[in-house]
């Protein structure tokens, strides 16, 4: 089986070749590349502020929030990424993003626009957060190389538990490409392949181990932790509901073979991807 015949990468080439050749339609084209750029500047810009700042143990931000009302802004910061990140996907919060843009292009942007939105909300937890000024534990010579390993893994990790759900959707890519190639969002299947082959939740457990490998350790830390931690236990739960509901039987027997979070010690990895 070759890179080609993986129906992951496949489906991300043929959205790539259509969104190159997009039929005409200027203002359409123009609205899609200004949505593709702010979404992918926002989410490096995200990802790489939560990276940075977890490695620091959130000692490094830039809030400047006088105590004690640092509490509870760095709490609503914490606060309102899973609540918003949840909310959006339900019913209620899909057809909220498919008119938060103006005219005919809303719902093909939704995606888009969703990951814009999560993008911005990890962007501003990682960059409004006010230290404490409190360092706990600080990994120092071969253990700092250990910790810092295990951090990179984690995010790797993370990084091809996205790419098997469906890297387009993930990165926020199948709205504008496809509003540039004015087709309809085809969304990945029910996700089956690679570490889905382990676990049902990969990205949820790939995110929680993120939080728990950094090199320094602050109070600041072990509360953005705890909570995020909690949020990754509790939200597949919301999310294989509706997995229940779209995909009936086929979800039913998926659950029935592939543990939540823990994979099995034993079986059959001869397909793994």
């Amino acid at each position: 089986m070759t890179l080609l015949d993986d129906p992951r990468i496949m489906r991300l080439i043929t959205l790539i070749r259509a969104a190159l050749r997009p039929p005409k339609g200027a203002g359409r084209i123009a609205l899609a590349l200004c949505f593709g750029v702010l979404c992918h500047v926002i989410f490096v810009a995200g990802v790489l502020a939560m990276i940075v700042m977890m490695f620091f143990g959130l000692s490094k931000c830039l809030g400047t929030v006088m105590w004690p009302m640092a509490v509870m802004t760095n709490a609503a910061l914490i606060a309102q990424f899973p609540l918003a990140h949840s909310l959006l996907l339900t019913g209620p919060g899909g057809r909220f993003l498919a008119r938060l843009i103006p005219g005919p292009h809303g719902q093909t942007l939704a995606t888009t626009t969703y990951a814009i939105i999560a993008s911005t909300q990890l962007l501003a937890l990682f960059t409004l957060w006010t230290p404490s000024g409190v360092v706990w534990w600080q990994a120092e010579g071969p253990m700092f190389w250990v910790v810092t390993g295990a951090y990179a893994a984690s995010w790797l990790l993370l990084l091809k538990a996205s790419f098997d759900a469906g890297v387009e959707v993930q990165s926020g890519a199948l709205g504008w490409m496809s509003l540039m190639a004015r087709i309809r969002p085809v969304f990945p299947d029910m996700p089956t392949k690679g570490l889905f082959r382990l676990i049902r939740q990969p990205i949820y457990v790939a995110f929680a181990l993120t939080l728990w490998t950094v090199p320094i350790w602050t109070p600041d830390q072990l509360a953005l932790a705890i909570c995020f931690t909690g949020y990754c236990l509790l939200a597949p739960r919301l999310k294989e509901r509706r997995f229940a509901r779209r995909y009936g039987e086929r979800f039913a027997r998926y659950c029935a073979e592939v543990p939540y979070a823990l994979p099995r010690l034993l079986r059959d990895d001869s397909d793994a991807q």
